[in-house]
């Protein structure tokens, strides 16, 4: 079981939002990922996000706090701290996640683990929801290769998550501590591995997704990667399945990524998420960040309040509602799910009161 939806979406216990939004009514959003960092200490094959170049910017630990408080107060609900770069390089992060915490927002991490010390987990785990680790091998060798990084990273984060699992027992915590492997060919081998590892060192899951190519990318290795025939693993790590540990296995996903067929023909979700970079720059999506289309504003020169309701986000939003076409958009993008969801609400079929 999916306890946790991964492989669907939680919009469906939001329903007073979604009548806002049905009725016509301006709301904030749900959901907001944020890249605390530009920068990055590995180099991934499969990065979506290497157009951005990894640049050592930082956002602004003062002005970020004033944000967060102000976001808490227009009904933010959670934040994800991940983005472009390795969130855990912003030296902060821990305060800020905490100061999140206090404002009444949920707070997530996703990293690639390596800087996930001792001192830092023990200091984020009490204010977290989850904390999620991507590491795409089962061995030392493949996960430097695949990660762009020294073969030593892979048991740093193995210890890591180790000393992570075990002071969340020892405490009490209630944070989810899972790992993430995007399925490649190169690893597809070692899922089993990464599983019994992630198992014995106290994860609640492993989460195997496909690939998703991005426009922007640079990277091209893996665009014609292929999970036809995935149905046979997706058996085999169910031995690996126990009281307190699952893997999860989206075969969902990868079934959108063999047939790439989408029920709707623009984004509806724009409204309940948005994303904040490492510049400071507010968008209304992740895959079109440096298009001005999407682009709402900066929290250095504007509250989030004004960049939520001004000008740019509703020609933005009026854009996209005339004259966007969602086929062109990134396979198993993080709103397809909701976006599913929602195109049903608004184009629903026939004889819906016969439940």
């Amino acid at each position: 079981m999916d306890k946790y939806r991964i492989d669907s979406h939680k919009l469906i216990y939001h329903v007073e939002r979604v009548n806002e939004w049905l009725q016509g009514r301006l709301i904030y959003p749900i959901y907001m990922e944020t890249s605390p960092a530009g920068a990055c200490n590995h180099r991934c094959r499969f990065c979506a996000l290497d157009f951005m170049d990894y640049r050592a910017r930082f956002l602004d630990p003062g002005l970020f706090e004033e944000r967060i408080a102000e976001l808490g107060r227009l009904g933010l609900r959670s934040m994800m701290h991940a983005g472009e770069g390795e969130p855990l390089l912003h030296k902060n992060l821990p305060a800020l996640i905490r100061h999140g915490k206090a404002c009444g927002i949920d707070q997530a991490l996703t990293t690639n683990g390596v800087l996930l010390t001792a001192p830092r987990a023990e200091g984020v785990l009490p204010y977290t929801e989850w904390i999620k680790v991507s590491i795409n091998g089962g061995s030392r060798d493949t996960y430097a290769h695949v990660h762009g990084a020294k073969p030593d990273d892979f048991d740093t984060t193995i210890r890591n998550m180790a000393h992570a699992a075990r002071f969340r027992n020892e405490n009490g915590l209630a944070c989810a501590l899972g790992m993430q492997i995007i399925l490649l060919p190169e690893n597809r081998s070692e899922v089993g591995l990464l599983a019994r590892i992630a198992r014995d060192i106290g994860m609640d899951y492993l989460v195997v997704k496909p690939y998703s190519q991005h426009p922007l990318s640079k990277t091209h290795i893996y665009e014609c990667v292929s999970y036809e025939d995935e149905a046979r693993l997706s058996d085999e790590l169910r031995s690996f399945d126990s009281e307190r540990f699952r893997v999860i296995f989206r075969s969902r996903a990868m079934q959108k990524w063999d047939s790439a067929e989408r029920p709707y023909r623009r984004c509806l979700a724009l409204p309940f998420w948005s994303y904040l970079d490492a510049g400071g720059n507010v968008w209304g999506c992740s895959m079109f960040l440096g298009d001005d289309r999407f682009f709402y504003g900066n929290i250095y020169e504007q509250t989030f309040e004004a960049i939520w309701t001004g000008e740019r986000r509703r020609q933005s939003l009026a854009w996209v509602e005339r004259e966007m076409d969602a086929t062109v958009c990134r396979v198993n993008c993080r709103m397809d799910e909701i976006n599913r969801y929602l195109w049903e609400l608004k184009d629903p079929p026939a004889h819906v009161n016969f439940i």
